[in-house]
């Protein structure tokens, strides 16, 4: 006789994740956000409706290691350094909005009759936005180095920063509120607590990461930056702090070190996970029959939200010195409630205190109002950009311009057409930086060329950082890592790492972020050349073909330097016995190339590869020109070029397109030419 364990509430995960996975997947194919997928499913599965999952308390246990993860992941992505170098945009206009908002919901509701206290808790509830919703849609929209994504993402900063201070606040607003003292009590705690991670930071961490990241073991960091997010959040809890305080400066911490973007990389799953249970939490709470016997109600209270915070953004903005166009565009893509209010509904709960003073009945109708005003989130930011377009013909801003604010620092004109500094295109990818790694960036250093470093070496990140050389420290099969070194606009990337079981996993991780990316793999022999070229490698150098002159002359050719020049400078190499590439830096100048121009930085040759969209279609029914203003210069079939090819020219699997475009104009044809599926990444 077999005897088989039992795990509790096993069939009640699997049914919460089955059907998370199956909504998600529906709202994916209606173009709707994940996050309204779980909220939907919570719905579901809840008490509500067919009350699969009976045990709450297994939920919120699990929804509550989400919330941590996510403001440590959120800590680390804003950074010190972040919220310091944009503080005007952030602190101003954040802090305007806020408090805007926070004003006109407690006057709205103290003219009910509704308490002061309740007003602010309720105001703190409608204040905040959804970082999540509102990032994700940005980036599909390929809008967040838009003067309008920059600012948003100022904004919600801001908002992210404001709810540590709300979740310290919301205890003393409850029904059993503590004094004066008791309040100055709990901020002084979290000036210490936030005192002693700022020493952390500096002194401590960077010191464990490091000797951590010398391991080389990724398993053994993955936990010490669980231990250190856990850790921090439990201390502070002990403190008498909240959890997501501690979660969220343990993820600042982590932020100042060199090796934040592995770090990212490492926890986003677990986060992904546990956010996921969070959100379907939430849609459990809501009552459908409630929704259903007080949909006018509802739909008023998503209205109001709607109003305020439209008006209270835009106007926020305008005071900052940006046009009505953009004002109008971060208004309404701001104008819903975020995922942190959920987080707050639930500490007021414990508190006494319910959304405008309404007992369950507010909390019911907080609840679907903010799902309502979620799944609406893509609809407002087209129509914000659709009214700020109109607003701009009618020159509402010149209002603005003769305002005499003592905040206005910079002409506006500078903010909306200010870019990132740090923004890369073009650019190749080095991935390794051994010896041929290190003589491939002095080639591209000598001619200018834009590049970027992925190494997983701390002792070669220390190296190339004290050089000047861009270097990002991380695993290059983690796609995180590779969106870091931003391979979506990237032209090239150049893997000379020597490790052959995690080349093909990384060369199916850079052509699923990016298909238009020509990808160059160094290799030990020959015999690894076939099927290196399958999994997505458009040339494979083997080191039994003088593997280092191949590979930068491959990357050279990419940027259409002459072959001329490229043959001059390989018989410069080989006469001299590669004494130039073994030699110092001083000797680079030897390297000295000419012909380099914008066709050569814009020319790439694209792959149509099995299973991309782009197969079995003419490039009439592609228009590439008129729909991602690429230019189709010619297709390479069968070892035969055809020249400026006809619209009615049809694209076979095989070819390879010669196409002239800018990088963002490459980013968003992508889909076209990526494969049906994207590779898993390692565990």
């Amino acid at each position: 006789m077999i005897f088989a364990a039992t795990i509790p509430f096993l069939n009640e995960l699997v049914a919460l994740f089955a059907v998370s996975v199956l909504i998600a997947y529906v709202c994916f194919r209606l173009k709707l956000v994940p996050i309204a997928g779980y909220l939907i499913a919570g719905v579901v599965i809840g008490p509500s409706a067919l009350g699969l999952v009976k045990n709450k308390e297994l939920v919120d246990v699990l929804a509550e290691v989400g919330v941590v993860l996510l403001l440590f992941v959120i800590g680390m992505e804003l950074g010190l350094k972040k919220i310091l170098r944009s503080g005007r945009a952030i602190f101003l206009g954040g802090g305007l909005q806020v408090a805007s908002s926070i004003l006109v919901v407690m006057l709205t509701l103290l003219a009910f009759g509704v308490s002061w206290k309740v007003g602010i808790y309720t105001g703190f509830l409608v204040a905040l936005s959804s970082t999540a919703i509102v990032l994700g849609l940005l980036s599909e929209r390929k809008e967040t180095d838009t003067p309008t994504g920059r600012l948003s993402l100022s904004l919600l900063i801001f908002q992210d920063l404001a709810i540590v201070g709300m979740v310290l606040i919301v205890p003393v607003l409850g029904v059993e509120g503590g004094s004066l003292g008791e309040v100055l009590l709990v901020l002084g705690q979290a000036l210490v607590l936030i005192a002693a991670v700022l020493f952390l930071a500096r002194k401590v961490v960077p010191w464990i990461l490091e000797r951590v990241a010398m391991t080389r073991r990724p398993e053994l960091f993955l936990l010490t930056i669980v231990a250190i997010c856990f850790g921090t959040a439990a201390a502070s809890n002990l403190a008498g702090i909240s959890l997501a305080l501690g979660a969220f400066l343990a993820g600042l911490v982590v932020s100042e070190s060199q090796y934040s973007t592995q770090a990212i990389s490492e926890i986003l799953p677990l986060k992904t996970i546990f956010n996921a249970v969070f959100f379907v939490s939430v849609g459990m709470l809501l009552d459908v029959q409630f929704l259903s016997e007080n949909l006018l109600l509802v739909l008023a209270a998503a209205g109001i939200v709607l109003l305020i915070k439209a008006f209270t953004t835009f106007g926020s903005v305008l005071y900052l010195g940006y046009s009505s166009r953009i004002a109008a565009a971060a208004g309404l893509g701001l104008a819903q409630i975020g995922e942190f209010s959920f987080v707050l509904e639930r500490t007021g709960r414990d508190a006494g205190l319910t959304p405008a003073g309404l007992g369950e009945a507010g909390a019911q109708t907080f609840l679907a109002a903010t799902v309502l005003l979620m799944l609406l989130t893509p609809f407002q930011m087209q129509l914000g950009t659709w009214v700020g377009a109109r607003l701009s013909l009618v020159k509402f801003g010149s209002i603005r311009r003769k305002s005499h604010s003592p905040f206005r620092t910079e002409a506006s004109p500078k903010l909306e057409t200010e870019a990132l500094k740090s923004h890369l295109e073009d650019h190749v990818i080095i991935v390794g930086y051994g010896p041929s790694g290190k003589r491939l960036v002095q080639v591209l250093q000598d001619r200018g060329i834009p590049f970027v470093v992925v190494e997983f070496d701390p002792v070669l990140i220390r190296e190339m950082r004290k050089a000047g050389i861009p270097a990002i420290f991380g695993d290059a099969t983690r796609a995180h890592v590779l969106e870091a070194a931003e391979i979506e606009t990237a032209k090239l990337c150049a893997i000379v790492m020597n490790d052959p079981g995690v080349v093909p996993r990384l060369l199916q991780q850079a052509r699923y972020l990016n298909p238009t990316l020509q990808i160059i793999v160094r290799t030990r022999s020959l015999e690894s050349m076939g099927p290196l070229q399958k999994l997505g490698a458009d040339i494979v150098v083997p080191e039994e073909v003088e593997t280092s002159v191949r590979i930068f002359s491959h990357v050279l050719g990419a940027y259409m330097i002459s072959p001329e020049e490229v043959d001059r400078q390989i018989q410069i190499i080989r006469e001299q016995d590669y004494g130039i590439m073994r030699g110092s830096i001083q000797e680079a100048h030897l390297m000295v190339l000419q012909g380099l121009d914008e066709d050569g930085m814009h020319t790439r040759v694209v792959a149509v590869r099995a299973g991309a969209e782009a197969t079995g279609k003419t490039l009439g029914e592609l228009a590439l020109r008129r729909l991602y203003g690429i230019t189709v210069l010619a297709v390479r079939r069968a070892g035969k070029t055809i020249a400026s090819p006809a619209g009615n020219f049809l694209v076979l699997e095989g070819d390879r397109l010669v196409l002239v475009g800018t990088a963002d104009h490459f980013a968003e044809s992508a889909h076209l030419f990526r494969p049906a599926l994207n590779p898993a990444e390692p565990s």
